[in-house]
């Protein structure tokens, strides 16, 4: 696990002010991902779509949104790791866009499919402030690292 992550969890600051500190000089920081509700069965978060978050159609790059996604996903499973565990890695990820946006907010919902003890399921789903409208549904499997010996 990350110095950052592995500190987060030994001092509990797992929670919404300490994820958006971890996040800042990383790419979440850099994206404007800001959380705003933790808990180990949903955690939300969201970015103000800004111009470099657009592809060349001036429309939301897959890519941010899949960063939104994973980085739910990614934090979720840290808050969720069982005792003992050293770490993750995502292993599958898969995305289905539905519509998308220019501007406005992009936000995002992690809910767990299955935690386990050597894998996790997490749904993502993201939709634009304005109307409500669902953008994307991610599904991503996280490994969960144990030490050896």
């Amino acid at each position: 696990m990350t110095d950052r992550f592995a500190k987060a969890a030994r001092d509990g600051t797992t929670h919404v002010d300490g994820f958006n500190q971890i996040s800042q000089g990383l790419l979440p920081g850099h994206m404007g991902i800001e959380f705003t509700h933790m808990e180990p069965d949903r955690i939300e978060a969201f970015l103000q779509i800004e111009q470099h978050h657009l592809n060349p159609s001036g429309f939301l790059h897959g890519g941010t949104v899949v960063s939104l996604a994973d980085t739910l996903a990614g934090y979720a499973t840290v808050i969720n790791l069982p005792e003992g565990a050293t770490g993750f890695t995502t292993i599958e990820l898969k995305t289905n866009f539905l519509s998308t946006a220019a501007n406005g907010k992009l936000f995002g919902r992690a809910k767990p499919l299955h935690i386990g003890r050597s894998t996790q399921v997490w749904d993502v789903e993201t939709w634009r402030e304005a109307d409500q409208k669902i953008t994307a549904h991610f599904r991503c499997t996280q490994m969960v690292f144990f030490a050896k010996g």
